[in-house]
């Protein structure tokens, strides 16, 4: 006795000092003999389940090793004696997993085992799911394999959900799986699906031990690499599967049916392939597992004796995962147990002899305690009862204690009472066992006292019995009044809830009539305000209209170029108002667009309309007619439109094609009243005057060697007249001079710009300056091709003349329009006017001398009249005054020919027969013509008064009259001016000896100069 004392209290020091193993086996040594073998069995399932929270503890930590292997068996072992994994759940839902990824990442490598060796009861999908989309949205080392491990296990448990055939260690009965062939699918299907996310997560995790450079024998790369190897597992067995499903499936079903299967089964032997390559060539695999060959090619399923050469790929486990030391507080279980079982080896004999005196008592007491422990058993059954009812109320009390405020405080009291109880109970209980313990112990010590503890077991029996009896009566008053208070809230929501379904009918009933009223009342406003914006494009329009017909608005006038600009951005905003109409007519509560196209479309067709009748200004008057009356047809169809959109009526058939089509028919004339050269781009204006020059300068040299030659041709074949040749090239010198009048020109007045843009800004007067050129390089050439004629005998005298005057003309034109732009003291200007002088000169001289030979002509061919009869001379002279009729006749009819000619001539210049004089004076620069008109006649000195000496010119009045520079001396002309004349030779007075053989006098005429008599 003295000695099992000593054990006792020995057992009591190690339970105080919180050794939970020594607690339980010294409770397990006073219930033997006590309660019996029943007792002792509970004992071990606690002694279980604490060595199983245990080893939960130890696995998942926030240590970066791996996880040990006796750890997992005590915890897979825990659940097969539980009959699931409710100790391993309850413990799991306190572990801080959302604040730690690596605890997160062992929890996932546990559950994975679980799921693989544990009880089939151990799933638990929305804890995974949730833990797995906590960790995705995170960017942790650990965070995104977490999350991609939490995906894999919620497949695979959904996976053994749908196939319930294939158990989660993925043994299986085929046969069975395969005739149900919906089962077969499924499984196909989901088995493709979880190897496709095993080779995703195994190659995460690759990845990232890439990325950071980790070792696959380190602790730290073992941690990760450690739940692999049951992936790897997993992907061998469903391997398998697939390929002996799929060889079934090929043979009761069409190929053709299953060419999906095959591409997706090629995809994942191509990815497990990959991985198995991979991981064979790491350290930690190769100690742990022996992984398997798969085949060079995946199997031919159109070939079913290829089942048989097909291998299952076992993945062997060579041995354990290596356990590494950790800090350990407590001794070691079994040192302890073996210690334990030699002391009570020693104490055996005593214990016998206890046992043997106990025996009697134990007997007689065996049929009383069988009796209570089915009592007991039957009041914890009801204790089980009313603790899931308890809970069951508290939390429809919960639910309801949302709905109302005196749900709340019921819900509350009844909450506090539980606690009180539950409190009070445990006290009780704890109180009982003590003193239960103190009288077993008092019993040990003195076996006569074994009655009292009789005694004592059977007044605690009695408190039990009116503890429950107490707690039955309590939760069935608790459980009425809360029966009675759901029926009163349930009746009150009923209510409410009628109340509130009357008030929103009729609040939807309030806002929709309120809403249609303010809908309408907003179409009316929006409807208002586009009738002012008509009213107002009326008004402009009408004004543009009175402005056509106004007087006072004939002196206005405006170009075509502004004509068309105008028209075009009239056109746009027709389409623009067009779009507005339609998006108006499907929302009517909305007039702001088609406000703003109205505004605009009334100020573009004004200006449309005023623009055109200013243009018709200056048109010719059967053009000028046209356009008048298209500019009224335009205001009449526009105002025809705007009143169809002031009325709702006829608001959705306004349709404005009538005001568009006259607008293009405004458009068109203003391009035909455009001058011919506006087609020619302004960017390409300063490439045209360069190459127009160059090409003058060009052909005035050719001409001179030709005429040369054609000279030397005249001379040989002269009769004896001789021809007096002058060698400057007077033309020459005035394109030279022009040239170099130009450049100095654009050098001044571009500024900052280039050329282009100073050519693009006075593209008027660029065009004036490109035909000026173009008119003298055709008269020199006009000319040669004259003589040329008439040294052959194939062209007439009147050619050379005719294509005098049109040198002297284009010479005048080439000289105002340099003046346009030249400063007055420019001396380039001057010697371009000393240069157009000599040309005017050459002219007069080239008539003169024409004319002084047509008279040699004559003279020698003088008519004899010493054959001729009385009535011969009268028949010649009936036949000469004919003659004379019919030419004077003939001349009558050229001349008229020849005034048509002209008009038709300025028609196509752009300038209008019938354009009111005057505002010609600033406006030169805009107004310049492409082509001049003719000039008038040029009133030449006879020829006994010709001279050399320059004649005096009187420029046409332009602008205000301005003196006239000095003309510069002689002396001061420089020397390589004065050297083109002479290498150059003059082209006009090569064509003196050609012209003495012509025998008619015509007026020479210029524009815009005119030859005063001296």
């Amino acid at each position: 006795m003295v000695i099992l004392a000593a054990i006792i209290y020995w057992l009591l020091i190690c339970a105080s000092l919180h050794c939970d193993v020594y607690y339980l086996i010294f409770q397990t040594v006073i219930f033997i003999y006590i309660t019996g073998v029943h007792h002792l069995l509970c004992l071990i399932n606690n002694v279980s389940s604490g060595l199983q929270l245990q080893s939960i503890t130890k696995s998942i930590t926030n240590v970066e090793a791996p996880i040990k292997e006796k750890y997992g068996r005590n915890i897979i072992l825990g659940t097969h004696k539980e009959g699931g994994a409710v100790t391993f759940w309850s413990h799991a839902v306190s572990l801080p997993l959302s604040s730690n990824a690596i605890l997160s990442w062992k929890f996932c490598h546990v559950v994975h085992k679980l799921l693989r060796d544990g009880h089939p009861n151990v799933s638990h999908t929305a804890s995974i799911r949730q833990m797995g989309t906590l960790w995705g949205n995170l960017h942790d080392r650990y965070g995104h394999i977490v999350a991609l491990y939490a995906k894999l296990l919620c497949i695979k448990i959904d996976f053994h959900l749908k196939v319930s055939l294939m158990f989660p260690s993925l043994t299986y009965d085929f046969y069975c799986i395969f005739d149900q062939i919906n089962t077969a699918l499924v499984s196909r299907r989901d088995g493709s699906v979880c190897i496709i996310n095993m080779s995703f997560f195994l190659n995460a995790v690759f990845r990232q031990m890439e990325c950071s450079s980790t070792s696959s024998t380190t602790p730290v790369g073992q941690c990760r690499l450690a739940p692999l190897v049951l992936v790897i597992q997993d992907c061998g067995l469903l391997y398998h599967f697939l390929v002996k499903l799929l060889f079934k499936l090929h043979s009761r079903i069409p190929v053709d049916a299953l060419l999906g299967h095959r591409e997706r089964f090629r995809e994942q032997f191509n990815s497990l392939t990959q991985f198995f390559e991979r991981a064979r060539g790491m350290e930690f695999f190769k100690s742990i597992i022996q992984i398997p060959d798969l085949p060079d090619e995946p199997p031919n399923f159109l070939r079913a004796a290829s089942l048989a050469d097909h291998v299952k790929p076992m993945v062997v486990q060579n041995e354990t995962f290596p356990d590494y030391d950790e800090t350990d507080t407590q001794l070691d279980f079994e040192t302890e147990a073996d210690t334990l079982r030699k002391e009570l080896e020693v104490v055996k004999p005593e214990l016998e002899l206890i046992k043997v005196e106990a025996q009697r008592a134990v007997v007689q007491l065996k049929s009383q305690v069988n009796k209570l422990e089915s009592e007991l058993e039957d009041q914890r059954t009801h204790k089980q009862l009313a603790l899931v009812e308890n809970e069951r109320l508290r939390m429809e009390v919960e639910n309801l204690r949302a709905q109302t405020a005196v749900a709340a405080s019921i819900q509350a009291t009844v909450e506090d009472s539980l606690t009180e109880l539950n409190r009070n109970f445990q006290l009780e209980a704890q109180r009982a066992e003590i003193e239960r313990l103190k009288q077993e112990l008092a019993t040990e010590r003195a076996g006569d006292e074994l009655s009292s503890v009789l005694v004592g077991l059977q007044a605690e029996k009695e408190t039990l019995l009116r503890t429950v009896k107490d707690q039955e009566a309590e939760i069935a008053s608790l459980r009425q009044a809360a029966q009675l208070h759901q029926t009163t809230l349930q009746q009150e929501r009923d209510r409410h809830q009628r109340e509130m379904t009357a008030l929103q009918n009729q609040l939807q009933e309030k806002l929709s009539l309120d809403s249609g009223l303010l809908q309408q009342k907003l179409q009316d406003e929006q409807f208002s305000l586009l009738q002012c914006a008509v009213v107002e494009a009326e008004g402009i329009v009408l004004d543009a209209v009175a402005k056509v017909d106004d007087p006072l608005h004939v002196r206005c006038i405006s170009t075509p170029d502004y004509l068309i600009n105008r028209a075009e951005l009239t056109l746009a905003s027709i389409d623009k108002m067009q779009q507005s109409q339609a998006a108006y007519l499907r929302n009517m509560d909305d007039a702001s667009g088609l406000l703003r196209s109205v505004t605009q479309f009334s100020h573009l067709i004004a200006d449309t309309i005023v623009n055109g009748a200013g243009t018709a200004h200056s048109a010719p008057t059967d053009q000028a007619d046209r356009l008048t009356d298209n500019c009224r047809d335009c205001a009449t169809h526009c105002l025809q439109y705007l009143k169809e959109l002031k009325l709702k009526a006829t608001l959705p058939r306004a349709d404005p094609t009538a005001v568009r089509y006259v607008v293009q028919r405004i458009l068109n004339q203003g391009q035909d009243l455009l001058p011919r050269g506006a087609d020619v781009r302004k960017e390409e204006l300063a490439e045209m005057v360069d190459k127009e020059m160059a090409a003058t300068s060009t052909a005035i040299e050719d001409a001179v060697l030709r005429m040369d030659e054609i000279l030397s041709q005249a001379r040989r074949d002269s009769s004896g007249v001789k021809l007096e040749v002058n060698q400057k090239l007077a033309i020459h010198m005035l394109v030279t001079a022009a040239t170099d009048l130009q450049r100095d020109i654009v050098d001044n007045g571009r500024g900052a710009g280039s050329v282009k843009d100073f050519y693009a800004k006075n593209s008027r007067w660029t065009e004036g300056l490109i035909s000026a050129s173009k008119a003298v390089g055709w008269g020199a050439t006009q000319m040669l091709e004259s003589a040329d004629k008439v040294v052959t005998d194939r062209g007439k005298y009147e050619e050379l003349i005719v294509c005098s005057h049109e040198i002297a003309a284009s010479t005048a034109q080439l000289v105002a329009a340099s003046k346009v732009k030249a400063d007055r003291g420019n001396k380039k200007l001057q010697t371009l006017q000393q240069a157009s002088r000599h040309v005017n000169d050459m002219a007069a001289v080239v008539v003169s001398s024409t004319k002084s030979g047509q008279m040699q002509i004559e003279n020698k061919n003088s008519m004899d009249f010493s054959g001729l009869s009385l009535i011969k001379l009268k028949t010649e002279e009936m036949d000469s005054q004919v003659k004379v009729l019919e030419l004077e006749k003939q001349l009558v009819n050229e001349r008229i020919r020849l005034g048509e000619l002209r008009k038709k001539h300025y028609e196509m210049g752009g300038i209008p027969m019938d354009s009111p004089p005057g505002n010609t004076v600033n406006s030169f620069d805009s107004s310049l013509p492409t082509v001049f008109p003719d000039p008038p006649n040029m009133e030449l000195p006879s020829l006994d008064a010709f001279t050399l000496d320059p004649p005096r010119f009187e420029p046409l009045r332009l602008d205000p009259p301005r003196p006239e520079p000095p003309a510069p001396e002689p002396a001061k002309t420089s020397s390589k001016r004065t050297s083109i004349f002479h290498k150059s030779g003059s082209l006009l007075k090569n064509a003196v000896s050609i012209y003495r053989h012509c025998s008619l006098w015509a007026t020479l005429t210029v524009f815009p100069v005119k030859i005063l008599p001296f």
